[in-house]
């Protein structure tokens, strides 16, 4: 890196392998939105046989583990997430502003009962906002993303932030191709020809 750069990092703006992380995170809104196409309020819950999740509960999984990465990234304890868009309770206490963390984290089942949770519009605000803390999480810690160890799971592996947030965006991608699934098993049109 020349002197400029390093003194960006310094200033807390992001070097450009640190930036185009950032960006790739910031455009995972518009690249998931491609698949939502043709969803609405009532189909937002929609699933299909043999197809493991719906559009809604998928936004509310993915925004989840968004924040929950910025605190690994940001080595900050778990805490509260967003109040406007999570309530953590037992799972039905979502609605159409927020989700419950119960009914999207890991190892939950979608529930067709649109009333715990957001509308499709606000699930996507929500997601949106999380990519963007992400986003900018990861240009707080700079250059030190290759470097910073973080820890997933209870004894999940040990690897850099950067790593990290590259799994965020696969994770997005899975989901992706699960909605494309969904798309496909409803007869709903392509958006990838």
């Amino acid at each position: 890196m020349d002197a400029v750069s390093d003194r960006r990092t310094e200033m807390g703006h992001a070097s450009p392998a640190v930036e185009q992380i950032a960006l790739m995170i910031e455009e995972l809104p518009t690249l998931l939105g491609r698949f939502l196409v043709g969803f609405n309020e009532l189909t937002r819950i929609a699933q299909a046989p043999n197809m493991p999740n719906h559009v809604i509960w998928t936004l509310g999984h993915l925004s989840l583990y968004h924040h929950r990465s910025v605190e690994r990234i940001l080595r900050l304890e778990p805490g509260p997430l967003p109040e406007g868009d999570f309530v953590t309770a037992d799972g039905r206490a979502g609605d159409a502003w927020r989700f419950d963390t119960e009914s999207v984290c890991f190892s939950s089942t979608p529930i067709a009962d649109s009333a715990i949770y957001p509308t499709l519009e606000r699930g996507i605000e929500i997601h949106t906002a999380a990519c963007g803390r992400l986003a900018a999480s990861v240009r707080e810690v700079g250059d030190e993303l290759f470097v910073r160890q973080v820890e997933w799971g209870t004894s999940g592996p040990r690897f850099s932030a950067a790593i990290l947030a590259m799994r965020i965006v696969h994770h997005v991608g899975s989901h992706a191709g699960q909605i494309l699934d969904l798309r496909r098993a409803r007869g709903m049109p392509r958006v990838i020809n």
